[in-house]
């Protein structure tokens, strides 16, 4: 990004490496000074909670707010029914009214840890769903009035829809129509809230700009896109994905301590760039911090993972999360916090194998790996090197908690209910 921003909002995207493209910065950046703005990043509910490759675009919002602005989370209740293709090798399973509903609920607890909702404000957060307007259309009004705006051979053009074609996978015409419900719901947010803004991953580019582009032609608007860099750890790694499963930012689904643990493992060369994303510590600070070496860079990511669990689950959790963490890797004691699976006595009926359990726990995410884990001397009993892929637990062994270990930094207690 080569503009110098004058906003205070661009600034801080600019600095902390937030920005991948914008369709105007001059426009926006004019925009933004010249008084309270409202941006939004739609969020679809596929699943109950958001995980952390999500994190980047809740950030966003949350610093767009922090400089004196207005964001708006929009729930896609209307656009779950879909389905964004977006580089997707398949089509996403459907899912019904009642489910969408659910999901939206438990997404819905993550975002007031961030942002704002009742701060009395001109930059009080809205939270809408964009169900509102979509599910109410009628099919041919909405073909005559907003399909004709839309070029299916631009359309094809956008990398998001041409990536799966090339690769000769099936793109459903229910997809295909995604882009068009996407524009259609920053133009709605515009007509309704004055919206000026879009934002969301590099992914999302193609979706942005047909809704920048049917805004101008319907209703003569002018509004801006801002994009993200999609994040992939120093390692070529996904951003959000680990051998247990996916980091959920919601806390019945991934407790504290499995949260700030995940920050803790940060590759040495990621602490920079995540204290400047996924933090408020200063520029300078980050940059020091993410420059140390040995020692020093792991009392960088312990701090990195207390700040990042502080602002999503409070300061309690995050120094509960932190003690546990040093009570079992500096003492080798057992803590209070680790993640814990509780069996009932008919669950584990005459005795369960260490694989099934080291599966259950979340330390390996199939028995196949569980048990190269075994071979390749990665997994440990109570602290003792467990070696016996066979090994049953019974109702004995777990008169009292017993404490399965993946590798030196992934640990769970099991225990009988």
């Amino acid at each position: 990004m080569s503009y110098k921003p004058r906003s205070e909002f661009l600034n801080v995207m600019q600095q902390r490496g937030f920005v991948a493209d914008c369709t105007d910065y001059q426009g926006l950046d004019d925009a933004l000074m010249s008084g309270t703005r409202a941006a939004y990043i739609g969020f679809d509910a596929t699943a109950k909670s958001l995980h952390v490759g999500s994190l980047i675009q809740i950030m966003m919002l949350r610093w767009f707010q922090k400089t004196g602005h207005q964001p708006i989370t929009l729930m896609g209740g209307g656009t779950t029914k879909v389905g964004d293709p977006s580089f997707r090798a398949d089509e996403r399973p459907l899912l019904g009214p009642k489910q969408i509903d659910e999901n939206i609920a438990g997404i819905r607890k993550v975002f007031a840890a961030y942002i704002d909702y009742d701060n009395g404000a001109d930059n009080t957060a809205m939270m809408l769903n964009n169900a509102e307007w979509l599910d109410g259309l009628n099919y041919l009004d909405f073909l005559r009035d907003i399909g004709r705006h839309f070029s299916i051979n631009r359309m094809l053009s956008f990398e998001s829809v041409k990536s799966r074609l090339d690769r000769e996978q099936s793109l459903s015409f229910l997809e295909f129509n995604y882009m068009i419900l996407q524009a259609y719901d920053f133009m709605e947010l515009h007509r309704r809230y004055g919206c000026v803004l879009q934002m969301g991953g590099s992914d999302q580019w193609g979706n942005i700009v047909n809704g920048i582009d049917l805004t101008r032609r319907v209703i003569d608007g002018e509004v801006y896109g801002l994009t993200s860099p999609l994040l992939t750890t120093s390692d070529g790694k996904k951003m959000g994905k680990t051998a247990g499963g996916a980091v959920w930012l919601n806390g019945d689904m991934l407790s504290p301590y499995e949260f700030w643990q995940f920050w803790r493992n940060t590759n040495d060369a990621d602490v920079g760039r995540f204290l400047k994303l996924y933090t408020e510590l200063p520029v300078d600070e980050c940059d020091r911090l993410g420059a140390l070496e040995g020692a020093e860079i792991n009392a960088a990511k312990a701090l990195l993972a207390t700040e990042v669990t502080t602002l999503l689950h409070g300061t309690e959790a995050a120094k509960a999360a932190a003690d546990t963490a040093r009570e079992v890797f500096e003492k080798g004691g057992v803590g209070d916090d680790l993640p814990t699976l509780t069996l009932t006595h008919e669950e584990l009926g005459d005795g369960m194998s260490i694989v099934q359990l080291i599966v259950k726990s979340g330390l390996a995410g199939s028995g196949k790996e569980a048990k190269r884990l075994i071979a390749e001397n990665g997994a440990r009993l109570d602290d003792a090197p467990l070696t016996d892929a066979g090994l049953m637990i019974d109702a004995g062994a777990l008169a009292s908690p017993i404490k399965l270990s993946a590798g030196k930094k992934r640990h769970a207690l099991v225990q009988l209910g």
